[in-house]
């Protein structure tokens, strides 16, 4: 049984790695004609918010997280960006600053793609912007789920719904192995939005009812269908 049978994934989770898939070989070609590689370790800050956009980002290697910092210093991760997908460019199609900030989750590889390819090759291909458009919608609607989650689940429900869609980020292509999540309890409180302290408990609690397993920073799930029914979703 996939997870979809069991859970509306596609409602908490999004992804522009198939965005690039409609330009046509030249078009592509002329959008990385410029790009630039840059290596980033865990941790090192990609773009910050508030700073102005030059270009956009695709991931070649790695995972990165978008978030915002509140005025207490706290961080609220919004979003997990996969190999292959894009980041940076709602702040260039909108022609403002950045209105949150990205860092490397894991050690990555990004290419540095200049702010001008990207709006000549967006202004060439009509489909291109027919997929942006698409995905910027998607995004609002899983956006609001996760407000929605913020504001009325528990803090056991939000930290099963952020598992369930850390395990569909951290899924090899292809590969059927059991999916490991490396991840730092302090990133995965502030993608739940939850204390750090909560997370250890509930991830004793899940781990006790044979949820799942962890090893240092690893959390492998065990069973897919009792974390779902830990989301309480109806």
């Amino acid at each position: 049984m996939s997870l979809s049978e069991l859970f509306p994934i596609d409602r908490w989770n999004f992804s522009t790695r198939s965005i690039l898939n409609v330009l046509s070989d030249e078009d592509y070609s002329y959008l990385i004609s410029n790009r630039s590689n840059e290596r980033y370790q865990r941790g090192d800050v990609i773009f910050r918010e508030g700073s102005v956009p030059s270009g956009i980002f695709l991931i070649t290697k790695g995972r990165i997280k978008k978030y915002k910092v509140d005025q207490d210093g706290k961080e609220q991760v919004i979003y997990i960006a996969n190999q292959g997908e894009l980041i940076g460019y709602h702040a260039i199609l909108s022609e403002e600053r950045y209105s949150d900030s990205a860092a490397a989750l894991e050690n990555c590889t990004i290419s540095f793609i200049p702010k001008e390819d990207f709006m000549e090759v967006l202004h060439r291909s009509p489909l291109l912007a027919q997929r942006l458009l698409k995905a910027m919608s998607h995004e609002f609607t899983v956006l609001s789920n996760s407000i929605s989650v913020l504001a009325h689940r528990t803090a056991a429900e939000r930290l099963a719904i952020a598992l369930i869609v850390l395990r569909e980020k951290f899924k090899e292509e292809g590969l059927q192995q059991e999916v490991a999540i490396n991840i730092s309890r302090s990133d995965l409180a502030n993608i739940a939005g939850i204390a750090q302290e909560n997370v250890v408990r509930i991830l004793k609690e899940f781990k006790s009812e044979h949820i799942l397993e962890t090893h240092g920073r690893n959390i492998s799930i065990k069973d897919i269908k009792l974390l779902v029914k830990r989301t309480n979703y109806k």
